[in-house]
């Protein structure tokens, strides 16, 4: 018998100062049987820095050649390609090619990732913008994880401030930039 998604939701309250975006978002996120808790809170956390009209949740895992999320303007064109994890440099090089922005949010060796993309020479490579999310932030908000999640998130100076599960967690978002 195989093994069914899970169905989350997120109630997220958004205030990020540094993009001047303050939005309540309503979030309902299916988890795929093999992707991990810590992906998981990684890609809503993804989905919410990249809070903006035509960004959605793809299908992803389930569909082995679109991203975690994508945005799309009003015509249906892609403008951003968004990943979480360690995509592949093929599956990279492939999106650069599309035109869109390319976004990571990585919080496995993001320096290797970035000497990776370079030395495959992945096109449009400098480009490519490698988000680095704290593992041990991931992982204090995964301990709070249930089927309904209510959030309230802060960006200030690429710092994150988030309230859930009754607790307050503070972390970082990095930058890496391949050379290329």
């Amino acid at each position: 018998m195989a093994l069914t998604a899970t169905m989350r939701r997120f109630e997220v309250a958004l205030s990020d100062s540094d993009r001047g975006v303050y939005e309540a978002l309503d979030l309902r996120v299916a988890q795929h049987p093999s992707e991990s808790e810590r992906y998981l809170v990684a890609r809503v956390l993804a989905r919410a820095l990249e809070h903006a009209e035509g960004v959605e949740f793809s299908r992803g895992l389930a569909a082995g050649e679109e991203p975690a999320l994508w945005q799309h303007d009003l015509r249906g064109d892609l403008q951003a390609w968004i990943e979480v994890g360690v995509p592949s440099t093929d599956r990279l090089h492939r999106a650069s090619k599309t035109g869109a922005r390319i976004v990571i949010y990585t919080w496995k060796a993001p320096e290797e990732l970035a000497r990776e993309i370079a030395e495959a020479k992945v096109h449009r490579a400098g480009a490519i913008e490698i988000q680095v999310l704290e593992p041990a932030f991931l992982d204090a908000i995964v301990a709070t994880l249930d089927r309904n999640n209510r959030w309230s998130l802060s960006i200030s100076g690429g710092s994150l401030y988030l309230d859930a599960g009754g607790k307050s967690f503070e972390g970082v978002v990095g930058r890496v930039t391949p050379a290329g």
